[in-house]
């Protein structure tokens, strides 16, 4: 979240920019810090901190490559995004350890891919169109707003139709204060993280080597949607939730190619998100 201040954005720019070979100073630190905690954890495994150093060095080996290239090989850096996504996505090395740490393990897989992902992209790579900036200006409210508005009414109808909405209710805890919680927990843990990879790293990947065209948007879109076919409820594969996936990652994509900001649409999928969870089964 410090990223989002334009100095300490810059600062750190300028500190990899001094000796690049500081860029394998990330994966170093982030698997020290995940070992550490499986180790308080009582969980250590020497197969899976094998895995894990693969999983943050190769990454940053990748992105490091393209940078001494001048950025030319853009394929390097696209690859590096799928190599911080794809294990994650797929849970890979969930089964070398003990499942009461399963949960621990995920949220810090989640917290180093994405630390991983702004710091060789964002700060190491000045990777431009991600976004990662507070908003500047009213149109960056008012576009997300817009498109909830849009997105809203079509996400409901379609998921009661597709059956993976159940019926409408309020809950009694669904009030300003609980409503507001609720946001800014999907804002911080869900949305800001998913915006991170699917617009700021794939979707602007894709438009910057393809062009900023409805078809490409329509590609990203449907990369976001497929990210989702192994989710619940339901069986697996869940096409319901990918249908619906889709339909919400064109206007997320919309959003954030019309704002200055990944947070107006992180704010849309924050708040998409909290209206599911409120007030449909």
């Amino acid at each position: 979240m410090a990223l989002f201040a334009g100095r300490i954005q810059k600062g750190l720019e300028r500190w990899f920019a001094e000796k690049p070979r500081r860029v394998f100073a990330v994966p170093l630190l982030l698997t020290g810090f995940f070992t550490a905690v499986l180790w308080t954890q009582g969980a250590l495994s020497l197969w899976f901190v094998f895995l894990l150093s693969a999983y943050t060095f190769v990454p940053a080996i990748l992105v490091y490559a393209n940078h001494s290239g001048g950025g030319r090989r853009r394929w390097l850096d696209f690859a590096a995004i799928l190599l911080l996504w794809l294990p994650v996505e797929f849970m890979t090395g969930k089964e070398l350890l003990p499942a009461q740490v399963w949960g621990v393990a995920n949220t810090l897989a989640r917290g180093t891919a994405v630390t991983s992902g702004l710091l060789l992209f964002l700060v190491f790579r000045s990777l431009p169109g991600m976004k990662y900036n507070l908003p500047r200006t009213a149109k960056d409210f008012l576009v997300p707003v817009l498109g909830f508005l849009i997105a809203a009414p079509v996400l409901i109808l379609l998921g009661l139709e597709l059956s993976f909405l159940g019926p409408f209710r309020i809950l009694p805890e669904a009030s300003v204060t609980g409503l507001a919680k609720t946001f800014l927990v999907t804002l911080v843990g869900v949305a800001i993280p998913e915006e991170l990879l699917f617009r700021a790293l794939i979707q602007n990947w894709l438009m910057q080597t393809f062009g900023c065209s409805n078809k490409v948007l329509v590609v990203a879109a449907l990369i976001f949607g497929a990210a989702h076919l192994n989710n619940g409820p339901g069986a697996l594969p869940n096409w319901r939730y990918m249908i619906l996936a889709t339909i919400a990652g064109f206007v997320y994509g919309k959003v954030f190619q019309k704002s200055s900001t990944i947070l107006s649409s992180a704010g849309l999928h924050a708040l998409v998100n909290t209206a599911r969870h409120t007030f449909f089964d």
